[in-house]
């Protein structure tokens, strides 16, 4: 795998759990958010099997399983352990698996019947001290959402990703969250004084997690996600990151969006559907 200078990137373990750790660590963040602003949903992250389980709600997108089997052997009685930590609180067990994770996580996930829901691509590029992003579009304006803003942003990047996401309350509530989290910076793209798209940056450990970057249907085609992805990786390069990933739905507009700015597939994360009641 080439970087957008044209160097080597080596898509191996290192940089597996690099990443995954990142994703990781956004996940706890959502869940100490969350149990601060909305206590009475019981919202956790615990370390487990080499990952975390994070809860934020038994409808929500980010209550899910993250870096599970990244640093070695999953045993069984963890694999029951993790299962009661979504089962207990009324949530499908959803783990989001790394193709490079140890071996036997595959093998229980087999014997525990298991079921792949959707693939998503993990896209990453080094982030260069000497590099200058390109110049977008004028009529594009990109600016960093304060807390204030969190209605907007979060309204404009769920309508991003589809009507019926937006009319989700459980996905709405969720990004309307990231605005208010100290490591996360939030920007909002503006046409003609509209709100056009939006995307967040999240860092660990020198690993820039870009995420949410979407662009309202009636802006496409204009270059708006270009502009937030731009905006985003300036941002890390302030923070002296030397990596960033994002995901997307293989070969879609979002993976070519950012393949043209310089990130590509490091390897395919599939979403792995437990049974909901294991027992």
């Amino acid at each position: 795998m080439l970087d957008q200078a044209g160097g080597l990137l080596l898509s191996d373990l290192n940089l597996a759990r690099r990443i995954e750790a990142a994703d990781a660590a956004v996940g706890v963040t959502s869940a100490e958010i969350h149990a601060r602003l909305h206590p009475e949903d019981g919202a956790i992250a615990e370390p487990m099997a080499g990952g975390v389980a994070v809860f934020v709600g038994v409808y929500s997108p980010l209550t899910q399983a993250l870096g599970i089997g990244m640093r070695g052997p999953v045993r069984s009685l963890e694999m029951d352990r993790l299962e009661r930590f979504f089962v207990s609180r009324g949530a499908t067990v959803n783990i989001e698996l790394c193709p490079l994770a140890d071996p036997s996580l595959v093998e229980e996930l087999g014997k525990r019947g298991y079921r792949l829901r959707e693939f998503s691509n993990m896209l990453v590029r080094k982030i260069r001290t000497t590099e200058m992003p390109p110049a977008g579009s004028s009529a594009i304006s990109v600016q960093l959402s304060s807390p204030e803003e969190a209605d907007v942003w979060a309204k404009t990047v769920a309508l991003g990703f589809g009507a019926d996401l937006a009319q989700a309350t459980e996905n709405v509530s969720a990004l309307r969250d990231l605005v208010l989290r100290p490591t996360t910076k939030c920007v909002l793209a503006w046409v003609e004084g509209r709100p056009a798209g939006g995307g967040a940056l999240s860092i660990h450990e020198g690993v820039a997690a870009i995420f949410g970057a979407s662009t309202v249907p009636s802006f496409r085609r204009l270059g708006v996600q270009s502009a937030v992805i731009r905006s985003l990786i300036t941002y890390a390069l302030e923070a002296e990151c030397d990596t960033a990933y994002t995901l997307t739905r293989p070969g879609s507009v979002s993976q070519r969006n950012v393949e043209r700015q310089g990130f590509r597939v490091a390897y395919t994360r599939g979403t792995m559907v437990g049974p909901r009641d294991p027992s």
